[in-house]
């Protein structure tokens, strides 16, 4: 597997990132915050200096994480504003940087149910696929705590039903504590099938609360990892270390990965 980071876990200006992650021998990056703004919120200087990030060190853009589909599916305003503006914008960054994958979300559940509301979810998400596969890029969902997809079971029921090949799975372990099911093996054992791209963190209550280094916290690293040697089914695991101090927690974690994976 290829070992990269969220950029903005390393420092929060690509190139300061780049240039700490190359003397990890980092070359994979995800992209999620350049500098105060959320991708693709971007210049064209911005755009022209992450193309010579690339050319300059030979680096990889493996993801964009642009934060679509976190409210509900029934914010209409919302909804068309990521779909028709959002999205399209993102995937064409993603054409330019040569970045093939974009993560998404799973949309937060109502807290009182609506009839139709998983339908509904189904739909949003073969509509964004489908713009998506209009730029030949393959969309990631990402279970997050909450969501319509935040268990391992929970997101491979809704991307079964979208059922479109672009739409694959950004498995988050550690998101999925407190789901009601163990992340591994229950989770990633349902899901596994559309995995795309892995998030590597870790936490001792859940999600984002109380984070931890890789190995010191609830999700079971140790066998998530090595069925992921196993299976192959992602070729890439991307550190969001989401604790501090942030470079020594970075480098802690991808000195566990790299243990338990070569």
């Amino acid at each position: 597997m290829r070992i990269g980071f969220v950029s903005d876990e390393i420092a929060p200006e690509v190139s300061q990132a780049v240039q700490i992650g190359m003397a990890w021998g980092i070359t994979n990056y995800e992209l999620r915050m350049l500098g105060d703004k959320r991708v693709p919120e971007c210049s064209e200087q911005q755009i022209e200096e992450l193309l010579a990030l690339k050319q300059e060190f030979g680096i990889q853009y493996t993801a964009l994480s642009p934060g679509l589909f976190k409210g509900t599916c029934r914010d209409s305003a919302r909804l068309a504003r990521e779909m028709e503006d959002i999205l399209p914008r993102t995937c064409e960054l993603a054409n330019r940087l040569d970045c093939p994958l974009v993560i998404v979300f799973g949309f937060q559940r109502l807290q009182e149910q609506g009839e139709h509301e998983e339908e509904e979810v189904v739909q949003a998400l073969q509509r964004a696929a489908g713009t998506a596969a209009a730029y030949n890029i393959t969309l990631a969902v990402e279970n997050e705590p909450g969501f319509w997809c935040d268990s391992g079971s929970n997101t491979a029921a809704i991307l079964d039903a979208v059922a479109m090949p672009n739409l694959r799975a950004n498995w988050d372990p550690a998101n999925a504590i407190g789901s009601g099911e163990r992340p591994f093996p229950e989770g990633y054992a349902a899901l596994k099938h559309h995995i795309v791209n892995v998030h590597a963190k870790d936490t001792r209550e859940g999600a984002l609360i109380a984070c931890v280094p890789l190995g010191s916290g609830k999700v079971d690293w140790r066998g998530q990892l090595q069925a992921l040697k196993e299976d192959a089914f992602a070729a890439q695991i991307t550190i969001e270390t989401h604790c501090l101090p942030l470079l020594d927690m970075s480098v802690r974690n991808l000195q566990f990965l790299r243990n338990q994976l070569f």
